[in-house]
C-alpha cells in the first residue's frame, strides 16, 4: 500500500499508517467509529487472535468506505512484527478484550520497539450515543454471568410493558459484508444467518423470551434501527469488552471465583472504574473470604458504585438422567478458553444431579478439539464448546461418540445457554444445566433501573406503579 494519496491536491502526501490490533469485534468498531473516514489516517491492516480460523480475510469495502476501495486485509497477530518493518506503521491500535494487563504491555512494548506508538481508545472516543435509554452489561472476566445478568434486566424492562431490544457484543466471523446489520427474532434467523454455536448461545436465550437481538458489524447503523423497534436499548455485552454505546446505567459483573481478576484485565478494570453499578455474581459457589476480597477490591477501585451481591443458581432439566451415571460435560467455549476457567455451570449441575463421575474428554478428543486443549490445557477435565465453525461442531461431536463408543460416556451433561441438539447429535441422553441471577437482597437492580432511566415517559406513555413492578418483577 502506498503511504500517499493522489485522489485531490488537498489531500495529505502522508497519513498516518495504523495497523489495528483485534479479535473480529472492537477492532472493526473502533476502525468504523475513528478512522474509516479520517483522510489523514490510512488503516494498512488489522490483526486477528484469540478467535480460530478469522484471519486471511479482508474488511470489504462496503463496510471500510470510500478511502478503501480494495477494503483491508486482515491478518494474524503473529505478523505483527513482520508487519510493522514492512510497512513503516506510525500507530498501532490495541482493540480486544479479556487479556491480562501485562500481556497488553508486553504487546506495547514491541510495537514501541519497532518505533510504533501504541493506542488504547477511551470508551468515550469510541461510544455512540442513542436516542432511546440504554441500559448496558459488561464484565471484568469472560464467563461472569452477563447473559443471566442481561436475561434478567430484560424480564424486569419487558414487565413494565416496555419494548426491549438486546444489541450484543460482536461476533462476525463469516461474510464481513453480509454480517454487517443482523436482526434476530426467531430460531430460523440464526440458521438463514449460519451462526455459530457462539453466536447461538448469546442469541437464544433472548429468543427464548421474546427478545429480539441485533449484531454484526457496524453498529451505528444497528442502533439506528434497533431505536425504531425499541424503547430500551439493552446492551448486552462480550468478553470484558466496554459498551459502544453511551450507557444511562452501567452495570458490570464481577467474579469471586476468581479474585483480584477485576483489577487485573484489560478492559475489565476499566468497566469497574466505569460503572454505575457493581454484582458480584456466583455467591453461592464462592468462598466468602473470596466474595468479600471482590467487594473490596471493587470499592477501591470505583468508590462510587453502588455494590450488590447475586447467586447464580444452576438447575438441571431432568436430574434423573444424570443421577449415578458417567457424565460429559460440555461448558461454554470462550469461558474456558481467554476466560481461563476451568468448569463452568456444567460441571456444578451435574454434581448437584448426584453424577457418578465426571469423565474427562481429554482422550476421545478430534482435530480442533485436540488443538484447544493443547493451547489452553486449563479446559481439560470437561468439553468446551467450541463451535466457530462447521469443522468444530463436527469435532465436538465426535468426541462426544467417541467417549460414548468407549463405554465411558453414560450421559451428557451442558452448560452452555442453548440447545445444542439444533446443532448436533450424540449417541447418549443429552440435559441442560440453567443457571440464571438472583440477588441476595432483592430490589438492588430495580432501584438503579429506577434511578436511571424515565420510566414514566418512556414510550410516550406513564408507567404504572414502577417502583412495586420493578421490585417484583424479576424472579
Amino acid at each position: 500500500m502506498s503511504s500517499t494519496m493522489n485522489t485531490t491536491s488537498s489531500a495529505p502526501l502522508h497519513r498516518t499508517r495504523v495497523v489495528i490490533l483485534g479479535a473480529a469485534g472492537r477492532d472493526f468498531h473502533d476502525f468504523n467509529v475513528v478512522f474509516r473516514d479520517d483522510p489523514d489516517c490510512e488503516v494498512v491492516a488489522f490483526t486477528a487472535t484469540q478467535i480460530p480460523d478469522i484471519e486471511g480475510r479482508r474488511y470489504p469495502p462496503e463496510l471500510a468506505g470510500s478511502l478503501y476501495p480494495q477494503g483491508i486485509p486482515i491478518v494474524a497477530e503473529s505478523e505483527l512484527n513482520d508487519l510493522l518493518e514492512r510497512e513503516g506503521i506510525d500507530v498501532v491500535v490495541f482493540a480486544y478484550s479479556d487479556v491480562r494487563h501485562e500481556q497488553v504491555m508486553h504487546v506495547a512494548s514491541r510495537c514501541i520497539a519497532a518505533g510504533a506508538d501504541f493506542r488504547l481508545h477511551s470508551a468515550r472516543r469510541t461510544m455512540l450515543r442513542s436516542t432511546r435509554p440504554v441500559v448496558a452489561v459488561t464484565a471484568v472476566r469472560t464467563g461472569v454471568g452477563k447473559s443471566q445478568t442481561t436475561r434478567y434486566l430484560a424480564r424486569m424492562l419487558t414487565d413494565l410493558g416496555l419494548r426491549v431490544v438486546a444489541i450484543r457484543h460482536p461476533m462476525p466471523y463469516g461474510d464481513l459484508a453480509a454480517q454487517a446489520c443482523q436482526r434476530f427474532a426467531t430460531y430460523a434467523d440464526l440458521d438463514r444467518y449460519e451462526c455459530t454455536i457462539e453466536e447461538r448461545e448469546e442469541y437464544e436465550p433472548h429468543l427464548d423470551s421474546g427478545v429480539v437481538v441485533y449484531a454484526g458489524v457496524d453498529y451505528e447503523r444497528i442502533l439506528r434501527e434497533a431505536e425504531q423497534e425499541a424503547d430500551v436499548i439493552l446492551w448486552d455485552g462480550g468478553n470484558n469488552d466496554l459498551p459502544f454505546y453511551v450507557p444511562d446505567l452501567h452495570v458490570v459483573l464481577a467474579d469471586p471465583l476468581r479474585p483480584g481478576d477485576e483489577a487485573a484485565y484489560h478492559p475489565g478494570e476499566a468497566n469497574v472504574r466505569m460503572a454505575d453499578v457493581v454484582v458480584i455474581a456466583k455467591c453461592d459457589s464462592a468462598r466468602t473470604a473470596d466474595v468479600e476480597a471482590v467487594e473490596a477490591s471493587v470499592r477501591e477501585l470505583n468508590p462510587r458504585a453502588t455494590v450488590l451481591r447475586a447467586d447464580s443458581p444452576v438447575t438441571v432439566d431432568d436430574p434423573s438422567v444424570v443421577a449415578g451415571r458417567r457424565v460429559i460435560v460440555v461448558e461454554d467455549g470462550p469461558t474456558l478458553t481467554h476466560g481461563s476457567m476451568t468448569y463452568g455451570a456444567g460441571v456444578v449441575g451435574a454434581r448437584a444431579a448426584g453424577a457418578a463421575r465426571i469423565i474427562d474428554p481429554t482422550p476421545y478428543a478430534v482435530g480442533s478439539i485436540v488443538a484447544t486443549y493443547a493451547k489452553y490445557p486449563n479446559a481439560r477435565g470437561v468439553l468446551p464448546a467450541m463451535g466457530y465453525g462447521s469443522d468444530q461442531v463436527h469435532d465436538l461431536e465426535a468426541t462426544i461418540r467417541a467417549a460414548v463408543e468407549a463405554g465411558e460416556c453414560e450421559a451428557v451433561v451442558t452448560g452452555t445457554p442453548i440447545d445444542l441438539t439444533r446443532v448436533l447429535t450424540v449417541p447418549a441422553p443429552l440435559v441442560r444445566a440453567r443457571y440464571e441471577l438472583r440477588e441476595l437482597v432483592p430490589g438492588g437492580l430495580a432501584a438503579a433501573v429506577r434511578a436511571a432511566l424515565p420510566l414514566d415517559t418512556l414510550a410516550g406513555r406513564h408507567v404504572p406503579s414502577a417502583g412495586a413492578t420493578l421490585a417484583g418483577s424479576a424472579p
